[in-house]
C-alpha cells in the first residue's frame, strides 16, 4: 500500500526566481512591492506584487462556562459590521501568545494565564508572506478596562460556543482568519462536548451508553 501522507514528486511545481525587488507604496500598515520572478525552466519573466507586512495573531477566548468572546466592529473594506475573534498586528519578533494575550486585553478587557497556539497559518499566499498564528485562551474572565487603538469602536459579546458555529452556519461570521481559527479550534469543541456529556450522564447516574445505574 502506498503512502498518501509524503509529497508526491509529480506534484511539484518549479520555484521561479526571484530577480529584483522594489517598494512601490507605503501604505502605514503593508508596504507594496513590485517583484521580478524567471521560470527556471521557460526561463520567461513576469512582475508580480507583494504586499509586505508583519505577522498577525487572532485568539479564541473560551470562559469557564463555556463562551466564546467576539468583539463586533466596522470593517472599512466591506462597509459592514463583522463579528471576530480578537487579533490584531504582532511586534517584530514577539511571542504569538504574548502577544495574543495583549491583544485580548486591550481590545475586550478579557484576560488569562491559560493559553496555547492553536496552530499558523498563511493569510494569502498569492500575494503575502506574513504568517496569522492562532492562539487559544481559556478560562477568561473579564478583569480590566479596554485600551482601544486609534479610530477602533468595538461591542465585545460572550456567545455560547454552539451558537458561534450556528453563526457561521448562518453567514454572520463571514472573516476568512475567523472561520480557519473556528476550524482548528473545532476539534477542542468536539472534547469539551464529550467531557461534557460524561459529566451530565454522571450527574444523572447513567453511563456513556445511555444506561441508568440508579435502583
Amino acid at each position: 500500500m502506498s503512502d498518501n501522507s509524503r509529497s508526491d514528486p509529480d506534484d511539484e511545481v518549479p520555484h521561479w526566481e526571484e530577480l529584483n525587488s522594489k517598494p512601490v507604496a507605503d501604505c502605514r500598515i503593508f508596504d507594496v512591492v513590485s517583484k521580478r520572478f524567471r521560470h527556471p525552466v521557460r526561463g520567461t519573466e513576469g512582475d508580480f506584487y507583494v504586499i509586505r507586512t508583519r505577522d498577525w495573531v487572532n485568539v479564541v477566548p473560551i470562559t469557564s462556562d463555556y463562551r466564546m468572546v467576539l468583539v463586533n466592529q466596522y470593517r472599512f473594506g466591506v462597509k459592514q459590521n463583522s463579528w471576530e475573534i480578537p487579533g490584531g498586528v504582532m511586534e517584530e519578533g514577539e511571542d504569538p501568545i504574548f502577544a495574543g494575550l495583549r491583544e485580548l486585553k486591550e481590545e475586550t478587557g478579557y484576560t488569562t494565564d491559560r493559553a496555547r497556539v492553536l496552530g499558523a497559518i498563511r493569510p494569502n499566499p498569492a500575494i503575502q508572506a506574513n504568517t496569522c498564528h492562532l492562539v487559544l485562551a481559556e478560562r477568561v474572565s473579564l478583569t480590566d478596562s479596554v485600551a482601544w487603538d486609534e479610530n477602533e469602536e468595538i461591542v465585545t459579546k460572550a456567545i455560547p460556543i454552539e451558537e458561534v458555529y450556528a453563526m457561521v452556519e448562518r453567514g454572520e461570521i463571514f472573516h476568512s482568519l475567523v472561520l480557519n481559527a473556528l476550524l482548528l479550534f473545532y476539534p477542542e469543541w468536539q472534547k469539551i462536548q464529550a467531557r461534557r456529556r460524561v459529566t451530565a450522564n454522571a450527574a444523572e447516574g447513567r453511563d456513556p451508553a445511555g444506561g441508568n445505574h440508579t435502583a
